[in-house]
């Protein structure tokens, strides 16, 4: 089932997520249901706030650019209760996007690699590192998880510049070819 993307300005965004346990209400269709609605809104990653739950649940999917660069190829993930227990490497600038903020991108600084800690969707755990790409991707749905967006990790001369299409967000001005749930005024 393809469900509503929470838009900027929506508190659940922000909130303090919760750890799942397998026990966790109908988990296989909310995991089935994250990819389906990833897909549908063209995106890479998605985290359960960005659907309103509230809980530390994202998923990835980079097969969609395995045509480019085909060491993204299988790369389809479920990350639950994740914690990234070091980042390293050269801090790397790159343009990114969020199915969350639509219509925007800009340049954002993160670290090359990472260590995380997680339990995929059988509740195995695994301990891993991520570089490049796949690391910038991991730390974008984390930040989700710790009710972080990437506009927070911009200069302020940027997020200045923008200041009025975030505005445009937070009163429901949006135009995505996906279902949306914007905050309610």
């Amino acid at each position: 089932m393809i469900l509503p993307i929470y838009i900027y300005g929506h508190p659940v965004l922000r909130e303090e997520t919760k750890e799942i346990a397998p026990e966790y209400p109908d988990l296989k269709q909310l995991i089935e249901n994250m990819f389906e609605t990833m897909y549908n809104a063209e995106g890479i990653g998605l985290a359960a706030p960005q659907i309103g739950l509230p809980v530390r649940l994202f998923v990835i999917d980079l097969e969609p650019l395995a045509e480019d660069e085909p060491k993204y190829a299988g790369f389809r993930k479920v990350f639950i209760n994740a914690k990234i227990v070091e980042e390293f490497g050269n801090e790397v600038k790159m343009n990114e996007g969020c199915l969350s903020i639509p219509g925007i991108s800009e340049s954002v600084e993160r670290n090359s690699s990472i260590r995380i800690q997680y339990m995929d969707e059988n509740f195995v755990p695994h301990e891993e590192e991520y570089t490049d790409f796949f690391a910038r991707c991991i730390q974008h749905e984390y930040d989700h998880i710790e009710g972080i967006l990437f506009v927070d990790k911009i200069t302020p001369i940027r997020k200045q510049l923008i200041k009025s299409k975030l505005s445009n967000l937070i009163k429901g001005r949006t135009n995505c070819h996906y279902k949306v749930r914007a905050v309610k005024k």
